[in-house]
């Protein structure tokens, strides 16, 4: 079921990971790099042009040493390189599911007097686009029921470098920054890319991290750097209210609300922040999300729980609470995990209450399971330090082919 594929032929070689305490300078805006640069004797009347250099190697050329800055003085790239970092993350692990899914678990250094941290990005092919699957923290603190990350404790929020760091070691992973030979100027073209889209869906909460995520988002999304469509860029939420706004009018991107349940009292079970921002309020700020038409959407995830929210009368009663929203319901077959409580609702009911959804106007796509055979399934990343031992992980594949086959 598992593959590992650190040494991949063409892949780039895994990175040398060297504890720093220098300062990376992925992740920073413009203003910051310019500032850094200023503070370190780069001399102001140069920063500018010295930025927009920097900027095209890193996010355009995606390059992790400071001597690939071929048009970067010599005396420059030595400043680079005795005051700051852009290296990536180690890979401390790679696996490859048998559909192509991959998943990688990375290793980030200590930050201040904490320990190195660990945490899990997914990358999915599907005909004619790449979804990239993003963390925004190191563990969670929301502890929904039926999620296995949330089995994991927080341990702290990602810096914008460590958010960014994912996209682009996904993209050098992946073969999707020009190769060498590329003239300088030259740039992929999007319908040449892997990754063509990301979602905030990893691990964490990303509105709980909202400062650090923008930032990585809005460098994400700069139409002189990584360039991705903002309608490409989905983040995804438990349902933390005041920041939703937030999101709509500093960030921009498509929105998606893990809903799950269609009263407050099973949602305070499953969703434990519905406590605090139940679905009135939550519902409200969706409405509010800027820019929704028919050709933006918010999506909203809806986890096919056996006997718990996958009746006809559930599927009436999401109907009713999302009226007036356009919307897209992405319904999700369980992913099961060992110690979980809750079973996946039968084909025939999934099908049954997707019907019932397309019949009242939204569409309500049932989401193939992806990466199962190597826990990269929605809500089954969890890191390194707190992954399964082998015999559960033995027990998740004896339960997976007994539900759905060997061939799944």
């Amino acid at each position: 079921m598992v593959s590992l594929d650190l040494a991949a032929p063409g892949a780039p070689a895994k990175p040398v990971f060297e504890l720093s305490e220098k300062p990376s300078l992925i992740g920073l805006s413009r203003e910051e790099l310019a500032a850094a640069l200023v503070e370190k004797g780069v001399a102001e009347r140069q920063v500018k042009m010295r930025v927009s250099q920097i900027w095209h190697w890193l996010y355009i050329r995606g390059i992790s040493d400071f001597d690939d800055m071929t048009n970067v003085a010599k005396d420059l790239r030595a400043l680079l390189k005795q005051h700051f970092t852009i290296q990536r993350p180690e890979i401390a692990e790679e696996q490859i599911s048998n559909d192509g899914t991959r998943k990688w678990l990375l290793r980030f250094p200590a930050r201040g007097a904490g320990r190195p941290v660990e945490v899990e990005t997914v990358y999915i092919p599907e005909e004619g686009r790449g979804t990239l699957c993003i963390s925004s923290q190191v563990g969670c603190t929301l502890t929904c029921s039926f999620c296995h990350t949330g089995t994991q404790r927080l341990v702290r929020n990602l810096t914008a470098e460590e958010i960014l760091s994912q996209l682009l070691l996904a993209r050098d992973r992946l073969g999707d920054f020009p190769d060498r030979e590329t003239p300088q100027g030259g740039i992929l073209p999007s319908s040449d890319r892997k990754i063509t889209n990301i979602v905030m869906m990893g691990m964490g909460e990303p509105l709980y991290n909202f400062e650090e995520v923008k930032k990585a988002l809005l460098i994400a999304t700069d139409g002189d750097g990584l360039s991705l469509s903002r309608r490409r860029v989905t983040l995804s939420t438990s349902g933390v209210v005041p920041e939703i706004y937030r999101t709509g009018e500093e960030i921009g991107v498509m929105l998606a609300i893990s809903l799950h349940a269609t009263n407050d009292a099973l949602r305070d079970e499953l969703v434990p922040i519905n406590k605090k921002y139940p679905l009135k309020q939550l519902m409200e700020a969706c409405r509010a999300y800027p820019g929704l038409s028919n050709a933006r959407r918010i999506t909203f995830e809806y986890v096919m729980l056996k006997g718990v929210n996958d009746s006809l009368t559930d599927a009436r009663d999401l109907v009713k609470i999302l009226k007036g929203v356009p919307a897209k319901i992405n319904l999700i077959p369980f992913n099961p995990w060992p110690g979980s409580k809750y079973e996946c609702s039968d084909w025939e009911t999934i099908e049954a209450f997707a019907d019932f959804v397309n019949a009242a106007g939204y569409a309500s796509p049932i989401r193939t399971p992806r990466g199962r055979d190597i826990f990269a399934a929605c809500g089954q990343l969890k890191s390194e330090s707190e992954r399964m031992r082998k015999t559960e992980r033995l027990a998740l594949q004896a339960m997976m082919i007994a539900n759905h086959g060997e061939d799944d």
